[in-house]
């Protein structure tokens, strides 16, 4: 008869509607392209399908930036923040999927009480209790279903969450490796053209000791030199800081590198052209984008465990329960007493509490697809905004390539001319000063060239699927 009930009710359970809109994904409006196409020049990208960015920073080729990547995925403090937010929100699934089944408390206890009861017997006797309860909420409006769909999605919320801390860091420890290797090499074009000055400044010198200078030139070629030598400890500076952020970034103490990076190395070579896919891609690889979307799924389902609230809650109770006087006696047939059947709970006046609830919630709904939409926006900004970054650092880089080349000819033909007598010692200091500046613009020009790459290769949503 029991079990007749429990399926009876379980039939009217499967049969229960649930409340609330269903979820459907958004469809935002696309581009059909970038807006920066393969076709203009200084393109970073080519047609056809979207790449696997899995682990792009390997790539470059460095052994040493993918032991660092490598080494922050699996240390980073933050990444175990995220990890740890994942696991709590499984957890939170499983509270709320609690919630379908049977819920069965046991009591029992063992009392010494008295009073007028227990007159004939000395004014006081044994007491022993114990019992059974057990409630199971029918969800017959879906409301506790609805709740374990906002737990699923929350779920996913926190999963896509982990996979963009991933995506930032793998790409932080880059950028911050393209700099440490860019102010070394700013340092050692610095030094570089130190070594210039200083043969230079060596002839006037010479030449003044001979008499054959009045010391005009020295003083020019000194003060050309001091210039130059200024800027070498703000490089080793920048150097020291960045090998500092990185190890921070593994999740060590920040001097914990420096004897490892601290030799000089040049920045990594250029990988050849990527193939970014289209604008609607980004709809299912930036890790931010599918968050706004779980996050947009968590709040729709929650009208739905608001709105259930507005109905009758129904469900199936039993007790069983032992009270005797005599311990030998507890759990004895004719001290059992048992009570089984439905219940229901209507809160038929709340003052539209209930009402203004399940409103609440369609307010976080429509937050939640305004929070998506920003995010499909801005990653398409992202991504247009680090095509153009890189296209044009690449013109630049090859202007800038060329300038240095005729640089070093006219630095080389001055110092000859000046030797012969043929020009001016400001020719030789014009011409040296234009040298150290367009070479250490050229240096900052590869540098922003990997930074812009690695810019692009974020925006793509690039680096979760290894951590998957």
């Amino acid at each position: 008869m029991r079990c007749g009930i429990c399926a009876a009710f379980a039939g009217l359970l499967a049969l229960g509607c649930k409340v609330g809109p269903d979820f459907a994904p958004p469809r935002p409006g696309m581009p059909a392209d970038w807006t920066d196409a393969a076709q203009q020049p200084g393109s970073a990208v080519t047609p056809g399908p979207a790449a696997d960015l899995g682990r792009w920073w390997e790539r470059f080729g460095d052994p040493a930036l993918t032991s660092l990547v490598d080494q922050a995925l699996q240390a980073n403090p933050g990444l175990a923040a995220a990890e740890a937010n994942l696991r709590q929100a499984r957890a939170l699934r499983g509270v709320a999927a609690g919630g379908l089944w049977p819920a069965v408390n046991a009591t029992a206890s063992a009392q010494r009480v008295g009073g007028p009861a227990y007159a004939s017997q000395s004014g006081s006797g044994n007491l022993f209790m114990a019992g059974l309860d057990a409630v199971w909420e029918l969800d017959f409006f879906g409301g506790v279903r609805r709740g374990v769909e906002a737990a699923d999605a929350n779920t996913q919320a926190a999963l896509e969450n982990l996979r963009d801390v991933q995506v930032s860091l793998a790409a932080e420890v880059v950028l911050a490796y393209m700099q440490l290797r860019g102010n070394q090499l700013q340092l050692e074009t610095a030094r570089h053209n130190i070594g210039i000055q200083q043969h230079t400044l060596d002839i006037v010198s010479r030449l003044h000791k001979a008499g054959l200078d009045s010391g005009l030139d020295e003083a020019n070629a000194q003060s050309t030199l001091a210039s130059t030598e200024a800027q070498v400890p703000v490089y080793e500076t920048a150097v020291r800081q960045a090998i500092y952020a990185l190890g921070v970034l593994l999740g060590q103490h920040p001097g914990s590198l420096l004897e490892r990076l601290s030799p000089g190395g040049d920045l990594p070579p250029l990988p050849g052209p990527i193939t970014a896919g289209l604008p609607s891609d980004l709809l299912r690889r930036r890790p931010d984008v599918r968050m706004a979307e779980a996050q947009l799924h968590s709040a729709t389902a929650q009208i739905g465990v608001a709105e259930a609230q507005l109905f009758p809650q129904f469900s199936l109770a039993g007790s069983v329960n032992w009270v005797a006087s005599q311990s030998g006696a507890w759990l004895t047939r004719t001290n059992r007493s048992f009570a089984v059947g439905p219940q229901a709970n209507w809160s038929i006046f709340q003052g539209g509490a209930a009402v203004s609830a399940m409103r609440a919630q369609e307010a976080a709904r429509d937050a939640a697809l305004a929070n998506y939409q920003t995010a499909v926006l801005g990653a398409i900004q992202d991504v247009e905004n680090a095509l153009v970054a890189f296209g044009q650092e690449r013109i630049h880089c090859q202007s800038l390539e060329q300038a240095v080349a005729a640089d070093h000819k006219a630095v080389d033909l001055s110092q000859i001319l000046f030797q012969a007598g043929q020009t001016d010692f400001l020719t030789v200091i014009t011409a040296q000063r234009t040298l150290y500046t367009d070479d250490s613009a050229l240096a900052l020009s590869r540098q922003n060239l990997e930074t812009d790459l690695v810019a692009l290769y974020k925006a793509l949503g690039g680096g979760w699927e290894t951590g998957s």
